[in-house]
């Protein structure tokens, strides 16, 4: 008798709830844009805007000056401009894919933020990335087909823009 009690409780009561619940999500659902805009921005934890852009600022930097000194000892050794330009270029994006599968490049990057965006060594950790974390489905169907599941889109719009200013530049005579 008291067990058919309390689960006649707690059936009313969980009733209530769920009822409560879903008048709560039923007029959730029924907020306007501006509304639901508003109840976002007061909801959502604050940004330390300024900071962040600074911080991706001066780790920005700090990469970019290292790899200026990379071209700089590439240069004193006696390789031409071209030359030391592309042995930079490969010495960054091995750091960044050595420092990516370190784990490594993820912390640097979860406290320089945009910052180790810089096009080549985040370029290198958006290839190296995804295949690291799709080792596990196998080489082909994980690691080979992931891998440039961040990087492809923009080999390609890369490569479709670069064909189209060439187009420009041969039509307009700019060459």
């Amino acid at each position: 008798m008291i067990t058919a009690v309390f689960f006649a409780y707690f059936f009313i009561e969980k009733t209530k709830y769920s009822e409560g619940k879903r008048k709560r999500m039923c007029s959730v659902m029924k907020m306007t844009n501006k509304q639901y805009n508003e109840y976002v921005k007061k909801v959502s934890p604050k940004s330390p805007v300024g900071m962040n852009m600074l911080k991706a600022f001066i780790s920005g930097g700090i990469i970019c000056c290292i790899g200026q000194a990379i071209l700089n000892g590439y240069l004193s050794t006696g390789l031409s401009e071209s030359l030391a330009g592309t042995a930079t270029s490969i010495t960054l994006i091995f750091a960044g894919a050595l420092l990516t599968g370190l784990k490594v490049y993820d912390n640097i990057a979860k406290f320089a933020g945009a910052g180790t965006l810089v096009p080549i060594t985040g370029f290198a950790n958006s290839v190296v990335s995804p295949a690291l974390e799709f080792k596990a489905e196998g080489v082909i169907t994980g690691t080979a087909a992931k891998m440039f599941v961040i990087a492809g889109p923009v080999i390609v719009f890369g490569t479709v823009a670069s064909v189209i200013y060439g187009i420009i530049l041969v039509v307009f005579n700019l060459v």
